[in-house]
C-alpha cells in the first residue's frame, strides 16, 4: 500500500495521499459520482500532479490503464476535481461528489481508447462507490456535464453504454442521426425554449430564454458528448432532442 494515512474506502485500492483536500461544505449528501480523464501523457505524471501541493487539484480515485486503482483522498473529504461547475442548482459539486480520474490522454493526446481492464476496474469501483453512498444512476456524470465548454472529459470515446449495461449510469439508446429538423445558433422561439427547459430539467445549467445562443450550443454539445457521441456539434437535431426526451421519460418522476 502506498502510504498509511487512511484505510481505503474501496478495498482494492492502494493509497497515495494527496494534500489537496478539505472539509465538505454544506449539509447536502454526497450524491454525485463524477468521472474525468486525466488528460496527461501518462498515469505516473497524472498521479504526481494530483498529489502536488502546487497543483491545487486532486481526486478521490485514479484508475490506471492496467486497472490498478489508487485512492488519494478519503471519500469523507472534499477533493478538488470539479472546479467551477453546476448541476441541478448545485454549484459546489466538489462538496457533493466523489471524483474518479481515469488515466487517458484525452483530446490533447489523440483521444486513445480506454483499455478493457481499465473500464472493468472503473465499473467495479463505480458500483461500490454508488452502493455505499446511495448515488442514483442519473447522478453518475461526466466532468463535461457539470462544466460544459470549460471541460470535455471523459470525452466522446468514453464507453458510457458499456457502463450502463453493467449497471453504472443512466442511458438510453441514442436516436439515430438523420437529416430531420434541427435547432442551431440564431434560432429562437418556443421550440428552443422547450429544448432549454428539457436540458435544465435534466440538470444542465441552461437559461430558458427561447434564444439558441452560444451557451445553449455549449450545453447541447456537452449533452451529445455523453449521450449521443456519434456527432458532437452543438446542433440540436432530431436525434439529440429525441435522446434527451427519452432520458427524461426514463426517470419516473420526470415522465414526459
Amino acid at each position: 500500500m502506498r502510504g498509511d494515512s487512511f484505510v481505503p474506502d474501496y478495498p482494492n485500492a492502494d493509497v497515495r495521499v494527496s494534500p489537496n483536500t478539505g472539509e465538505r461544505r454544506g449539509k447536502g449528501p454526497v450524491d454525485i459520482l463524477l468521472l474525468h480523464y486525466t488528460g496527461m501523457k501518462d498515469g505516473p505524471s497524472a498521479e504526481d500532479w494530483l498529489c502536488d501541493p502546487q497543483s491545487d487539484v486532486s481526486c478521490h480515485y485514479i484508475v490506471h490503464e492496467d486497472g490498478s486503482i489508487v485512492q488519494m483522498a478519503p471519500e469523507s473529504r472534499r477533493a478538488w476535481h470539479a472546479g467551477k461547475s453546476f448541476w441541478k442548482g448545485e454549484t459546489d459539486i466538489n462538496s457533493r461528489s466523489i471524483g474518479i480520474e481515469i488515466v487517458n490522454g484525452g483530446h490533447d493526446f489523440g483521444m486513445p481508447d480506454f483499455p478493457e481492464a481499465q473500464i472493468a476496474a472503473v465499473i467495479a469501483l463505480a458500483r461500490d462507490v454508488s452502493r455505499r453512498n446511495t448515488i442514483q444512476q442519473e447522478r453518475v456524470l461526466a466532468h463535461s456535464d457539470v462544466a460544459p465548454g470549460r471541460k470535455l472529459d471523459p470525452g466522446e470515446k468514453f464507453p458510457w453504454k458499456v457502463l450502463a449495461e453493467a449497471g453504472v449510469g443512466h442511458w438510453v439508446p441514442p436516436s439515430p442521426v438523420s437529416r430531420g429538423r434541427f435547432l442551431a445558433l440564431g434560432d429562437r422561439g418556443q421550440p428552443v425554449e422547450a429544448l432549454q427547459s428539457m436540458l435544465a430539467l435534466y440538470g444542465y445549467g441552461t437559461d430558458v430564454t427561447g434564444d439558441f445562443d452560444e451557451k445553449t450550443a455549449t450545453r447541447v454539445a456537452a449533452f451529445q458528448r455523453h449521450f449521443r457521441p456519434s456527432r458532437v456539434d452543438g446542433v440540436a437535431d432530431s436525434s439529440t432532442i429525441e435522446t434527451l426526451h427519452g432520458l427524461l421519460a426514463a426517470l419516473p418522476r420526470y415522465a414526459v
